[in-house]
């Protein structure tokens, strides 16, 4: 069962992070600029409703791995689990503000990169794990 909640949280990453990223190579350059922005704020709109059950599944399924793990009491991986979970706070800030404010796009920079490094921390954690 375990391995199934992995494979989950690990398809709601790929979802999240990828999609940014493939926003960002393909299709903002593509669509910047074109018609009356509509087109990139239909792809927007997709890729938020998207993202809301992406995070929903990652809060979830990290969740119970965390407490599967005893990640919560373990003191070797206190200082990075809770530097993963401040990362996710201050992205899920980001992305409200985003929402708020869809034409900083300094913000699309900042949530990516707290993304991949959020993604970096996991790594990290999982592979001290026994």
């Amino acid at each position: 069962m375990w391995n199934f909640i992995l494979w989950v949280h690990l398809v709601a990453m790929a979802f999240f992070v990828g999609g940014q990223l493939m926003l960002a190579v393909a299709v903002v350059p593509v669509l910047k600029g074109k018609d009356d922005g509509e087109p990139m704020r239909a792809v927007a709109r997709k890729f938020g409703c998207g993202t809301l059950v992406a995070l929903a599944v990652l809060i979830a399924s990290g969740l119970a791995m965390a407490i599967h793990e005893h990640v919560f009491t373990n003191k070797a991986l206190a200082t990075e689990f809770n530097a993963k979970m401040g990362l996710i706070a201050l992205v899920g800030v980001l992305i409200i503000v985003h929402l708020r404010k869809p034409k900083l796009h300094a913000l699309d920079a900042l949530i990516f990169i707290g993304s991949l490094t959020i993604v970096w921390l996991g790594v990290s954690i999982s592979s001290q794990l026994p």
